[in-house]
């Protein structure tokens, strides 16, 4: 009887191995010959925690591994031109045609957006909470002469800000001592505007991020100069040597794609009740 015991348990045991075996191979790709991927993006896909969230996914799938390189989208367009970037995730139309037609891009292909918000003191000194717009919120803020901590660091959230300030109207640091030109990513800004109490642009999703750490609060979040929308874009291979354009088109395609628009579309929702990003229309 002790020898068909362990006769058994030994069959039981082998088979678990092979399950295990099994379940393994169907669940994580082998990695690809060039099995880095290099992606230069914008800090507040990284800082929101959306690209922490998505790529395991996609690494788990594919094999392959993403670099992320986060700085503000004109650092991170400055990486793909000097050839450190296979691909880039960036938010600001205007940059990122340029970066088409100079060819250094293949085309841009937008994809999702969120929306710019203000935030600021809870006690709002400015009186921004029931403008109609953020220029009109600027407006207020330049002439209470409160803290407004501005990204300075030519990102995509930095090109939205001196628009909605309008060409040449923009404050100067040297002289407008509220105005704080802070040359940093998002979630470094939202720290300084909370610990100066005072007012900043930003995307909604990464101050619902840190808002549990922040004291600062969402101020105004309405009007269409505050739609935000992100890009992915391949490196032109014609324009620049030693891409992995295979890899970069495989983390384009799987974005784009059902699995990651589920993700996308579920990111927030537990946590704060809401998507912090909205997928475009295909």
């Amino acid at each position: 009887m002790k020898k068909v015991l362990a006769i058994l348990l030994a069959v039981v045991m082998v088979l678990s191995f092979a399950a295990c075996g099994a379940k393994t191979e169907e669940t994580t790709a082998a990695a690809p010959e060039n099995a880095v991927i290099r992606l230069s993006t914008t800090t507040s896909v990284n800082d929101s925690g959306l690209l922490p969230y998505l790529l395991p996914v996609f690494e788990k799938e594919t094999g392959y591994k993403v670099e992320v390189q986060s700085a503000g989208t004109g650092a991170a367009i400055q990486k793909a031109e000097d050839g450190n970037a296979d691909l880039i995730l960036v938010h600001a139309k205007q940059s990122e045609e340029e970066f088409i037609q100079k060819g250094y891009g293949v085309e841009r292909l937008p994809f999702m957006y969120n929306y710019f918000v203000i935030v600021g003191p809870k006690d709002d000194p400015a009186g921004i909470k029931n403008c109609a717009d953020a220029a009109s919120a600027f407006a207020k803020i330049k002439e209470s002469g409160s803290k407004f901590i501005s990204r300075g660091d030519d990102s995509g959230t930095h090109k939205a800000e001196l628009k909605i300030w309008g060409e040449g109207k923009e404050p100067n640091p040297e002289k407008d001592d509220w105005y704080i030109s802070a040359g940093k990513g998002m979630g470094d800004c939202l720290t300084m505007a909370n610990e100066m109490n005072g007012y900043c642009l930003t995307d909604k999703a990464t101050f619902l991020s840190m808002q549990k750490v922040l004291s600062i609060t969402l101020l105004l979040e309405k009007g269409e100069d505050m739609k935000n929308t992100y890009s992915l874009i391949a490196v032109n291979p014609e324009k620049v040597d030693g891409l992995n354009t295979e890899g970069a088109k495989a983390l384009i395609d799987w974005m784009l794609g059902d699995e990651a628009a589920k993700l996308i579309a579920a990111y927030g929702q537990e946590e704060y009740g809401v998507s912090l990003f909205t997928l475009l229309e295909k």
